[in-house]
């Protein structure tokens, strides 16, 4: 049962919708700070014993995800082409949203981040802007979320990194072999490898016990709670003050607003498909990066007839979606790289743009081994390998323990006309209209990508594989990592929400999830995501102790 139980016909004081990296620490901070939340989380309230290896059931049949049947999406590359009906957006689908899968890397933004516009100047076919605060507004909140969160690193090693007030609380995790060739590799070429900071436990810490090794962490959740997701860490203690309620399997359809223009209800469907009025104060909207923006533009009304707090048309645009290849080699010698978590090593050399390339762009790597024994034969093996018959199964044997990856994270240019709206014909389970995905990279994202894949190749040279192979430079048609669809900024004429992730629009109703992202960063937000969040609920609960969104 859960802690507290709230009638809909009580008004709360906050509703935050979605309880991933950002609905969770909201609700957490929120809560402690006094005031009565309902999180409505649209997927099932899950715990340890829910969480197994099962590739097909939590890979290939999505069951921490979104489901595409009941939940379809159409794709199109531009706005004057019919949109097709495809997958186009992958997001975590139970309470503690993505965090509960995500595969743990979690980098800070750089300074850079927040001020590309300044210092690098338009960028043409672009809408590039500067964040309306800088990293040093945000750091305290970056070391708050690391140290609540659980994040294991070493301070210091990376020396590209930001600064930084405090250490990691907990040290880096071992390192595998895939981080041993990528140092030797990296560091031939003059290079900087850093063990990566990871929102997993390396020790024990505030009661959860460490990681175990077993390698099920990205598409999976921890049945030993090691992984730092906001399940694990920060929604328990939310539910402890006895002020928040978590109601699962409640799928949100509008946000209502009085006369006045200020939000007052939030209408959903409850598990039996019942349709739900809960009363708020204040909403806060953290749904992810494309349902997010169509949960606003579902919300119409007379006050808002283009969809809430979409008077000015941002609502949607400067879609930002996840970017990066892999590079694969193959070893002479065991590596057994599936073991343990996916990765413990990286590189930021390439982090910042450089005129001398050309192009506008940067990124990261690591080195990884995220495949298991299923998709592995059917997606990581190059294409030279026999896919059937006894010599399969001989190379299998040979390739699944001695192949790695590098894995490049980078720029994706926010462009205005990319964009996240509700599509004319196709509905989903519920009977509203479907996301609808607008998106083509700006061509220095696929020479940005082409550009670190040439590295990501050197560097397993340098490293002794004996053979590598590639992904394909392409125009991204899907995406987990969903930005820039509701930005912040100091104009409301051209951003969403401001620098507290408070709608221009509307006073009492904030979006603090990836979509208030201005810059993508080098496509790990997680960490970023939740330092925003720890400020807009110190700033939220400020605001209304103060009584300013009644």
């Amino acid at each position: 049962m859960p802690s507290v139980q709230f009638r809909s016909s009580d008004e709360v004081d906050f509703v935050v919708i979605g309880s991933g990296a950002a609905g969770g620490v909201m609700a957490k901070e929120l809560s402690t700070a006094g005031f009565r939340v309902v999180v409505l989380e649209q997927g099932p309230y899950l715990k340890e014993k829910d969480f197994t290896h099962d590739e097909i059931k939590f890979m290939r049949q999505g069951y921490l995800t979104n489901n595409h049947k009941k939940q379809p999406n159409t794709f199109r590359k531009l706005a004057n082409e019919p949109a097709v009906l495809q997958p186009a957006v992958g997001y975590g689908r139970q309470v503690g949203g993505g965090t509960v899968h995500f595969t743990a890397n979690y980098w800070r933004f750089h300074e850079v981040d927040f001020e590309e516009r300044t210092r690098w100047g338009g960028i043409e076919g672009t809408s590039i802007a500067d964040w309306p605060l800088k990293y040093t507004e945000l750091e305290p909140y970056y070391t708050k979320a690391e140290q609540e969160i659980g994040i294991s690193g070493l301070a210091g090693a990376n020396p590209f990194d930001p600064w930084r007030s405090k250490p990691y609380p907990l040290p880096p995790m071992p390192v595998k072999s895939s981080g041993v060739l990528f140092d030797r590799g990296a560091k031939k070429l003059g290079l900087h490898p850093a063990p990566a900071p990871v929102a997993i436990l390396s020790q024990p810490y505030k009661g959860r016990g460490a990681c175990m090794h077993c390698g099920f962490c990205e598409h999976f959740g921890c049945e030993v709670r090691a992984k730092s997701s906001t399940l694990a860490s920060v929604i328990p203690v939310a539910e402890r003050t006895g002020r928040c309620e978590i109601r699962a399997n409640s799928y949100v359809r509008s946000i209502e607003v009085n006369n006045s223009g200020r939000v007052n209800s939030v209408i959903y469907f409850d598990g039996t498909g019942k349709e739900i009025r809960q009363k708020a104060k204040a909403v806060v909207l953290c749904a992810n990066g494309a349902e997010t923006p169509r949960l606003l533009l579902l919300s119409k009304s007379k006050r808002f007839p283009n969809g809430l707090a979409n008077n000015n048309g941002m609502v949607g645009r400067n879609l930002m979606v996840d970017t990066g290849l892999l590079a694969m080699g193959l070893f002479d010698k065991q590596l057994n790289d599936y073991k343990s978590i996916q990765v413990t090593r990286l590189l930021h050399d390439f982090y910042h743009s450089d005129s001398k390339r050309g192009f506008f762009g940067g990124g990261g790597i690591d080195a990884r081994f995220d495949w298991y024994p299923i998709s592995f034969p059917l997606e990581g093996m190059p294409k030279d390998v026999p896919r059937w018959g006894s010599d399969f199964k001989k190379q299998l044997a040979e390739y699944f323990t001695r192949t790695m990856s590098l894995c490049s994270h980078t720029t994706c240019l926010p462009v205005a006309s990319n964009t996240i709206d509700l599509d004319d014909v196709v509905k989903d389970a519920w009977g509203l209209p479907a996301t609808r995905m607008t998106f083509r990279n700006h061509p220095d994202d696929l020479k940005t990508l082409k550009f670190l894949l040439d590295r990501q190749v050197e560097i397993l040279e340098a490293a002794g594989a004996k053979k590598t192979w590639t992904d394909t430079v392409e125009e991204v048609a899907f995406s987990v990592h969903l930005m820039g669809t509701c930005r912040m900024g100091t104009d409301s004429k051209t951003s969403v929400v401001n620098a507290d992730n408070r709608a221009h629009e509307v006073p009492n109703l904030f979006v603090v999830d990836g979509s208030s992202l201005v810059t993508s960063g080098r496509q790990q937000p997680t960490a970023t995501i939740q330092a925003l969040a720890y400020r807009a609920g110190e700033r939220i609960a400020m605001m209304a102790k103060r009584g300013e969104l009644r």
